[in-house]
């Protein structure tokens, strides 16, 4: 899905995307070795196991694959394997948190663009929360975003706590 073409400028990444990449590409190629170690050892290695393990691990891989998240002025992409969602930050309608297994950030613009991301991920990137932040701030400003705010203040507090108890440990005032 994709949304509205915002006004490029400079693009800030998560920076944890490509560690948790390769985490992913790690976990897929270590199984696929144990599974064909294993086979090897106590069954025979034929043809056909080897391409089942190998759709194996390439699936835990894609199950483990993060996505990727970028902010640019006025614009917040989510891309996945093989989907894109991008929202206008300025041009906010509704913000809401969704409660399930993992609590997930879910915004609308005016557009009608809908994306949702892990709000742990902002925590860990105060600069993609930064960019959120302000356009979400245009967006009220300006009249559009007509729910949601206060989820945003919620999580703008734990996100500035997080980041203060990370600034006073690393500087070891605790």
């Amino acid at each position: 899905m994709s949304g509205p073409s915002c006004p490029a400028a400079h693009v800030v990444h998560d920076r944890s995307w490509a560690g948790e990449l390769r985490d992913a590409v790690l976990c897929g190629v270590l199984l696929f070795g144990a599974l064909v170690l294993l086979d090897l050892a106590f069954v025979g290695l034929t043809a056909v196991r080897i391409f089942w393990w190998a759709g194996l691990s390439v699936l835990l891989w894609v199950v483990l694959t993060p996505p990727r998240v970028s902010v640019e002025d006025g614009e917040l992409e989510v891309r996945g394997l093989v989907t894109r969602h991008r929202a206008c930050t300025d041009r906010l309608v509704a913000v809401w948190m969704a409660e399930g297994v993992t609590q997930r950030l879910v915004l609308v613009d005016t557009t009608g663009s809908r994306l949702e991301l892990d709000p742990r991920i902002l925590a860990a990137n105060p600069l993609l929360w930064h960019r959120l932040e302000q356009g979400a701030r245009r967006s009220l400003e300006s009249g559009t975003l007509r729910c949601g705010m206060p989820v945003l203040e919620r999580l703008g507090r734990r996100i500035d706590g997080e980041v203060s108890r990370g600034i006073v440990e690393a500087s070891g005032l605790d």
